[in-house]
């Protein structure tokens, strides 16, 4: 519905961007999906509209890898942020792919651990 969904120019170039050099390749819509299922129901509309689809997370990469240069559909995946098991025993955690490292950390405050920047596999 339409507070989950965008083609406002200032929203999409928002996420046309990120900290790179590369300029400004916004894409032709944004959606805020609240779940696994609308992402899979997204996904699978794209497919068989052959439109490209771009994640979105916070616009901090370096690479230019949200930018939309054949348009598409970006998924920013922002509200998707729960953190859904902690396992102290084995230091794994289950979390959303909105989740961000500082919100991470402020989960994990006062059990000894915490997700330092440039770890890889979370």
């Amino acid at each position: 519905g339409a507070p989950n969904v965008s083609t406002a120019t200032a929203v999409r170039e928002q996420h046309g961007r990120d900290e790179s050099m590369h300029p400004c390749a916004p894409p032709d819509v944004v959606v805020w999906p609240q779940a696994v299922g609308q992402v899979q129901e997204l996904a699978a509309l794209c497919h068989r509209s052959r439109v490209p689809m771009v994640p979105f997370g916070t616009g901090t990469g370096l690479e230019g890898g949200v930018n939309a240069v054949q348009g598409g559909v970006c998924f920013d995946l922002s509200c998707m942020d729960a953190i859904a098991e902690l396992s102290l025993e084995d230091f794994s955690v289950t979390v959303e792919p909105g989740v961000t490292r500082k919100a991470l950390n402020k989960h994990l405050r006062g059990t000894g651990l915490w997700f330092p920047v440039g770890t890889v596999g979370m």
